[in-house]
């Protein structure tokens, strides 16, 4: 116990040696003293090693050394902030001006996109993020053995036996149109998804998606495949795509649709991995079991399904290479987009 009496005393005495003039003064003082890695915290560690019946009263020494220090730092930033108080504006100077904000990356792609198929007829809809199992997996023919609905892959909520999670994808929103029985359906739904995955450059736990859904008499795999090419010569201004077969639970047949990109640089050439093609989004004609599960007769409807993830697209459109750069609010960042307002 002596020893550590002998160390508060020590930081005491530096304490008070130290001169603090300025806030930078007064960020030394703290991070020396009262940070994480200070003395303050050092010694309060030694302190939970002494025996039991000596606690007491080295705890009233280090108590009254943390008082200490906390007072002191508080008077100086106290007297800095009654100081600039004093201060008074003149109010005949100009202002300068405010500096012009930015919009988000995300959300000016996501309006563009919304603009363009709303060109052709679509509408928007939206729906909850927290959602019940049947509107995310069971509504859209999604199997119960289908690993989409392992915890580690989807976050779920422990709430009884209403089997709540966070939307994987905005289908669920789909599903919640097809319910309703209104039909035609021309729609797209933009939102935010969960995924139970590591943050990285390449992946997040939660993005955005916009998804399309057009159910009607007569609808053709035909219908879908000019309606992705007009977005892509509206988006991109590139005019080639192809559909490769695929596979996704709510559509059949499935297929990835891909842009050609080009290979006319060197970026080309890493972003495409030197094919010049380019994934854009998945699609397919909507399975007739998701209609039929549905309440819509899929002897006299068909329709088709199409989503992309706006990160990505975003990522194509201002050549951004990693996805983090969207969610940490860094205005050196945000500044670039300054004149897509």
């Amino acid at each position: 116990m002596s020893e550590l009496l002998e160390k508060i005393a020590q930081c005491e005495a530096e304490a008070s040696a130290m001169v603090i003039t300025d806030e930078n003064t007064a960020e030394a003082f703290r991070l020396r003293f009262l940070s994480r890695k200070g003395l303050l915290n050092d010694l309060f560690e030694a302190f939970k090693q002494i025996p039991s019946d000596q606690k007491k009263s080295a705890g009233q020494s280090l108590n009254a050394l943390k008082n200490y220090l906390e007072s002191r730092l508080q008077e100086v930033r106290s007297g800095s902030k009654k100081s600039e108080s004093l201060h008074v504006d003149d109010f005949t100077r100009s202002s300068g001006g405010w500096p012009i904000g930015s919009r988000h990356p995300i959300s000016i792609v996501r309006s563009e996109i919304l603009e363009i198929f709303s060109s052709i007829g679509f509408t928007v809809a939206e729906g909850p993020e927290i959602e019940d199992d049947w509107h995310v997996f069971g509504g859209l023919n999604f199997a119960d053995d289908h690993p989409a609905r392992d915890m580690q892959d989807t976050f779920f909520i422990d709430d009884g036996e209403d089997n709540l999670l966070l939307r994987t994808h905005t289908s669920s929103v789909q599903v919640r149109e097809m319910e309703k029985g209104k039909l035609p359906i021309r729609m797209v739904m933009p939102g935010r998804v969960f995924r139970n995955e590591a943050i990285s450059a390449r992946a997040h736990c939660q993005f955005h998606q916009i998804e399309g859904l057009y159910i009607d008499e007569g609808v053709s795999f035909a219908d879908m495949k000019q309606t992705l090419q007009y977005f892509t010569e509206s988006f991109f201004g590139k005019a080639k795509i192809r559909l490769r077969p695929s596979f996704f639970p709510f559509t059949e047949p499935s297929a990835e649709m891909d842009v050609y990109w080009g290979l006319a640089s060197e970026t080309d050439y890493r972003i495409t991995k030197g094919t010049g093609w380019l994934e854009i989004m998945g699609c397919g004609m909507v399975d007739p079991r998701v209609l039929q599960a549905n309440g819509i007769d899929p002897s006299k409807y068909s329709g088709f399904a199409f989503g992309m993830g706006i990160e990505r697209i975003a990522m194509l459109r201002y050549q951004i290479g990693d996805l983090r750069n969207y969610f940490e609010n860094d205005m050196r960042f945000l500044k670039q987009f300054a004149s897509s307002l």
